[in-house]
């Protein structure tokens, strides 16, 4: 990914947190010599490896796993973003640009085919999505026979992180009075990704 240095975001924490936080991600592998891209929940294990590893899973129909297996793999997770008007600089010889949070994960992706394995990946995904519900769902709910056959059509997979890069796209190459002009006009237009924008926009002014 281009990433000029004024929009690089490189603590790992705040690229940890952004994962948990903006789980659903875009993996992207090579299939037959072309990209083939899946959209797919990924739970991030930060302690596994020394950038934390990436666990999975995917239909078996998918024919994505059978050739990704051992090999380099790219996951992008996206964040927020929006047009940013020219407008609202309220100077003269401004262009549009667009206002964005992402970050990509690469590292080589290793198939988990082994039943019990997989039941685990399914059952860590039900306890991380559900832990925000006043009454969480559990996997024990539904009969054991029923997750079994569930659990035979899907493939498990890990991807222990290589190199994981955040661009925190938000106006850091202009001056702070532009930047308030941004924000005011994002929260006053008002739209969920352009308020949620102008909320990271303040908070990376309140951070530097």
């Amino acid at each position: 990914m281009y990433i000029p240095s004024a929009f690089a975001e490189t603590e790992q924490e705040k690229l940890h947190d952004f994962i948990e936080q903006h789980s659903f991600a875009t993996l992207v592998s090579l299939n037959g010599g072309e990209p083939f891209a899946s959209h797919l929940p990924v739970l991030l294990e930060r302690e596994a490896a020394d950038q934390g590893r990436l666990i999975g899973h995917m239909a078996k129909a998918n024919p994505q796993w059978k050739q990704a297996d051992g090999q380099t793999v790219l996951a992008i997770f996206h964040g927020p973003h929006t047009y940013i008007s020219p407008a609202w600089y309220e100077e003269e010889n401004v262009v549009p640009t667009w206002n964005y949070v992402a970050v990509h994960v690469v590292g080589t992706l290793r198939i988990e085919d082994r039943h019990e394995q997989i039941a685990d990946i399914v059952r860590r995904y039900v306890e991380f999505y559900e832990s925000s519900r006043a009454e969480p769902w559990r996997l024990d709910s539904a009969e054991a026979d029923f997750i079994s056959g569930l659990v035979g059509g899907i493939i498990g997979f890990e991807i222990d992180i290589e190199r994981i890069e955040g661009k925190w796209k938000l106006n850091q190459n202009q001056s702070e009075e532009r930047r308030q002009r941004v924000i005011k006009a994002l929260q006053d237009g008002g739209g969920e990704d352009q308020l949620r924008i102008a909320e990271w926009m303040t908070a990376n002014d309140q951070s530097e």
